[in-house]
């Protein structure tokens, strides 16, 4: 069974369904109809050029091209979560890298080669679009893990100066901050797994039964992803705040404010 093929003038349809939003924008006056407009134009040109490239990659489907791929996903979301977290890249790009790479690849490469097992063991259609999954979840983990830490460092400075002064070691003093900060990185990921089957149908289920599968494989291949996603997320959101303490305080366990964007 294969999967039902969009025709371009189907999919021009479907562009359509932008005027719902774009009719509430212009009703509440709300100025978002031009980013919103960029945004869909930037998704359907990125997406196209990634497909081209894609369907280069499954008819080559060299394991080498393959991972150097996922290296190259890797490398974009390092990038990303540092900008959205509004931090400065020069400072916190190789700090936070090994992270990024640490908790998602390693993660991905236990994935493969011991629950799906395909073969060839680095098949392109299993490892890139397993790969893009674990990676969009880590990334929003990520980002809210470093954005949530240093806004509370930022906001609760003078509380911090205060642990400081009274004797408490620097990894003693942030301690407060970066549980909460992991604690709401891991959030959205649990309230997501608790969910799934009864609220929402998530991504991967439906796109294995879309593919033909039948949907108890499908269900198996959710939850792996599931416990692979929460996995990452935990690793690498963890390690990407404890990497980045070091070019972040100063000697004296004072918050460097050159690490931010603004």
């Amino acid at each position: 069974m294969k999967s039902v093929d969009i025709s371009i003038s189907s999919m021009l349809l479907g562009y359509l369904l932008l005027l719902a939003p774009v009719v509430f924008f212009l009703i509440l006056r709300i100025k978002l109809i031009k980013d919103t407009l960029i945004s869909v134009l930037r998704m359907t040109i990125q997406l196209l050029l990634v497909g081209f490239y894609l369907q280069f990659v499954f008819e080559l489907n060299a394991w080498w091209l393959n991972l150097l791929w996922v290296l190259i996903m890797i490398s974009v979301a390092n990038a990303t979560v540092i900008r959205r977290a509004n931090l400065r890249q020069r400072f916190l790009f190789f700090p936070i890298y090994p992270a990024i790479l640490g908790g998602s690849f390693a993660i991905i490469l236990y994935f493969t080669l011991f629950v799906i097992k395909p073969s060839p063991i680095f098949d392109a259609r299993y490892l890139i679009p397993l790969s893009g999954m674990i990676l969009g979840n880590c990334l929003r983990g990520n980002v809210i893990a470093l954005e949530r830490f240093y806004s509370s460092m930022t906001k609760h400075r003078e509380q911090y100066f205060t642990y400081l002064t009274l004797g408490a070691a620097k990894k003693e003093a942030i301690l407060p901050y970066l549980k909460e900060a992991y604690e709401a990185a891991l959030a959205p990921t649990i309230a997501t797994i608790a969910t799934i089957g009864l609220v929402a149908l998530p991504g991967m289920m439906t796109g294995v039964i879309l593919g033909g599968a039948s949907p108890m494989v499908a269900i198996k291949y959710q939850i792996a992803i599931m416990l692979a996603i929460f996995s990452s997320t935990a690793i690498s959101a963890f390690l990407a705040i404890f990497f980045s303490l070091k070019v972040s305080f100063d000697d004296y366990g004072i918050l460097r404010t050159a690490i931010f964007k603004n």
